[in-house]
Parts: C-alpha cells; sequence; structure tokens
C-alpha cells in the first residue's frame, strides 16, 4: 500500500532549516560523523549506499531514488529541497516500519496478504513491461490495423433507429402498427427491450455497418432512406424492427490520429496472447 507523503507541517521545519543552511566547510577525514549532513545537503553522491540509518537500520539510497522517479513521472522535480524531503520521509516510514514489526502487526494474515498481492504486482509489470519492450510494435504492424479497420468501416455510416422485441411475432405486431400510420419512435419508446435506445425512440446514432451483428447491418444497409423493414430480422439480442434516417460518406480518421490508441491495442493483443501461451502450457487445477 502507498503512502502519501506526511502532513507538510511535519517537514516544514527540516526542510526550511536545510533550504536556508549556509553551505558547510568540507570535513577532514577524520570526523566522519559530519559526512552524512553533508549527503543530506544534496551534494555528490555515490550511486549506493545509505542515506540514513535508523535504530541501526540502513535506508538505502536506492528507495530515496526510486521515489524522486516517482514523483518526477508525476512532475515532481528533482531538487535538493525535495530530496531532503524524501529522506524525511523514508526515515519516517522505517521508524513506523520498525514499530509495526515490534507490535507484530507486519506479520498478521491480512497485511501479509496484501504484502503477497503487491509484490506479485510489481513482478508482473515489470515483466510485462520487459517482454513488451523486447516485442514492439512496428510501424508496418499498425499500418496493417489501421488498413484492417478502415476496411471494415467501409465507406458509408447509417444513423438509424430499432425497436428490439423478445419474439417474432411481437415484432411483425410492431411492423403492422407502422404499417397502419403509427410514429417509429413513439412505438420504440413504448416497447423496446433495449434500455440504451428506448428513451431515445430507439435512436443509435451513427455508425458503420461493421459496429452491429451481421445479420441487423446486412438488412439496415439493403434498406432505403426513411423506410423500415418489413420483416422482423433476428439477432442473438432478440427480434428487431430498422429504420433507416440516413446515410453520409464515412469520416475516417487518419493514420497519425488513430496510431496511439492502435498501439495499444495491438500491444494488449500481444499480451493477451503471450497469457493464453502460458496457460496452454499450464497445469491449471
Amino acid at each position: 500500500m502507498r503512502l502519501r507523503l506526511l502532513a507538510a507541517a511535519a517537514f516544514a521545519a527540516p526542510v526550511l532549516a536545510f533550504a536556508q543552511a549556509p553551505a558547510q566547510p568540507e570535513a577532514p577525514p577524520a570526523k566522519s560523523a559530519d559526512k552524512p549532513a553533508a549527503k543530506a545537503a544534496g551534494k555528490a553522491k555515490p550511486a549506493t549506499g545509505a542515506i540514513a540509518t535508523v535504530n541501526g537500520v540502513a535506508v538505502p539510497r536506492s528507495r530515496a531514488d526510486l521515489m524522486m522517479r516517482q514523483q518526477a513521472a508525476r512532475g515532481g522535480q528533482d531538487n535538493d529541497q525535495m530530496r531532503a524531503l524524501m529522506r524525511e520521509e523514508l526515515i519516517n516510514r522505517e521508524l513506523i516500519s520498525q514499530e509495526a514489526a515490534r507490535t507484530g502487526i507486519a506479520k498478521t494474515p491480512d497485511v501479509q496478504a496484501q504484502l503477497d498481492l503487491v509484490r506479485q504486482e510489481i513482478v508482473v509489470g515489470a515483466y510485462i513491461r520487459d517482454w513488451v519492450a523486447k516485442h514492439p510494435i512496428s510501424d508496418a504492424d499498425v499500418q496493417k490495423e489501421y488498413d484492417k479497420a478502415k476496411a471494415q468501416a467501409g465507406d458509408k455510416e447509417y444513423r438509424a433507429r430499432h425497436i428490439l422485441l423478445e419474439t417474432e411475432d411481437q415484432a411483425k405486431g410492431m411492423i403492422a402498427e407502422l404499417k397502419k400510420g403509427a410514429k417509429f419512435d413513439e412505438l420504440a419508446t413504448k416497447n423496446s427491450k433495449d434500455g440504451g435506445t428506448a428513451t431515445r425512440g430507439g435512436d443509435l446514432d451513427w455508425n458503420v455497418p461493421g459496429a452491429y451483428d451481421k445479420a441487423f447491418s446486412d438488412a439496415m444497409v439493403k434498406l432505403e432512406k426513411g423506410k423500415f423493414t418489413e420483416s422482423p430480422v433476428q439477432t442473438r439480442f432478440g427480434y428487431h424492427v430498422i429504420l433507416l434516417e440516413d446515410i453520409r460518406p464515412v469520416k475516417f480518421p487518419t493514420l497519425a490520429e488513430v496510431k496511439p490508441r492502435l498501439q495499444q491495442q495491438l500491444v494488449q493483443g500481444k499480451i493477451e496472447e503471450l497469457v493464453k501461451g502460458l496457460r496452454a502450457k499450464a497445469k491449471i487445477e
């Protein structure tokens, strides 16, 4: 579980004191006790080592470096003041962690389960990022997916309404009402089982045929503007009566506009294939 930075008031004095502290002369080798203060002041530091020791337990510099990277990813700055704040935060965390260990709470089943879950999430995330980096999506892959989507979309989009019924006889009854002059939107509002469109009079807005079940789209594209299907159209959802209101040329986005989304879809597809492959080889009981 991520801990937020402790209250700003808890760190205001140390940070302010640090920020305003005058530069200290370099300590002679014999006075090694002065070195931690110099480190806390943000001077050049080795890549390894500790930023502090709390009750004899070292707080590793790698932990502070990781927190700084996380801050930078959220738009934070990497400067002396922020590093001093991070040092105090990590000291406080270490103190609380030691107290939690002393009281035994760290060994409770609930805490252990959470630790196991967080560890697994970190390991899985690291593996997936590494695997994706080693199996990158090429520009050719993106272009192929774009061309496929464009071909499926076609060159026209349709604005239609529909009334969804449970049985064929109910759909035939709606068609009979329409032939007598009933208004399509009113019938849809009163009778359609599609709760998402019934309140809009069955309006499906503009869509390409590929957005619908094949039986639905096949019937829709055969209609003339202003006409409705005179026979019920069956899909896995039930029986439809369809009204075609308008047709227009499709405005398909450019490759540049959808490239990031296509890349994400392709990456997700590769990850799904990876998982399928692992499951196929695994013994799962």
